[in-house]
């Protein structure tokens, strides 16, 4: 019998490549995605996409979507205390296993895995210790199609924005870019791709830069906002 899983989706390329690796994993059965989103905006945390092109995502994957709803001021403590209560009802129905698509950031998988020890769950991470490089150059070829959504201005400009991460543009990206943006430096948003039923047509709306607080410093942060193409 396989193993039942939930699936951390962003709505990004890591977590479209990971889905995809557990999809054609025998091990596992994928039983559904949990994107968290802002309360406020509905809108998919840190990449900034609409929450209607989020459903358009799962409902072309076929698989139910489950969105957790953060305040804009959410501490640790309360995302934990909502993750904890949400991941509960999963658990009622024998599911105790949650996929990431996490590469190489090793604390990161650290306090995945710790704050799931404490409620009896566990996590895999399909893509973990994968090259960037060589990583990024399979999801191209097996047919994804991805979009720059959201850019940490210290290191990326604005002319990364809105673009499909392609071959042409990874090799052009600054050496202290990892190709994945694994370093949080990009989010992206799938659109094609071997998990979709049906592809998705997008076009780029409007830009808007914000300003987030970490450890005591600003970072500056850009989005584009992507919006469903019904002329394509």
């Amino acid at each position: 019998m396989k193993e039942k899983v939930i699936m951390n989706w962003s709505g990004g390329k890591d977590s479209a490549m990971a889905l995809y690796n557990i999809l054609h994993n025998k091990t596992y059965q994928v039983e559904g995605l949990l994107t968290s989103v802002n309360a406020a905006n509905q809108r998919i945390s840190m990449h900034g996409v609409s929450g209607n092109l989020l459903e358009q995502q799962a409902e072309s994957i076929g698989l139910p979507l489950t969105k957790i709803s953060l305040p804009e001021s959410t501490d640790m403590e309360a995302y934990e205390n909502l993750m904890e209560q949400t991941l509960s009802g999963f658990t009622q129905q024998n599911i105790r296993t949650s996929v990431f698509g996490d590469i190489f950031l090793e604390d990161l998988r650290k306090y995945r895995e710790e704050q799931l020890d404490k409620i009896g769950w566990k996590a895999v991470f399909p893509l973990w210790k994968r090259n960037t490089g060589k990583l990024v150059s399979e999801f191209l070829e097996l047919g994804f199609r991805t979009r720059i959504c959201c850019i940490n201005k210290q290191y990326l400009n604005s002319d990364f924005l809105g673009c499909d991460l392609d071959a042409y543009l990874i090799n052009n990206l600054p050496e202290n870019v990892d190709p994945c943006g694994e370093n949080g430096e990009f989010h992206t948003f799938v659109y094609a791709g071997p998990v979709f039923s049906k592809n998705m047509k997008i076009k780029n709306g409007e830009r808007i830069e914000k300003s987030y607080n970490h450890d005591g410093k600003a970072y500056g942060y850009e989005f584009c906002d992507i919006l469903p193409d019904d002329h394509r």
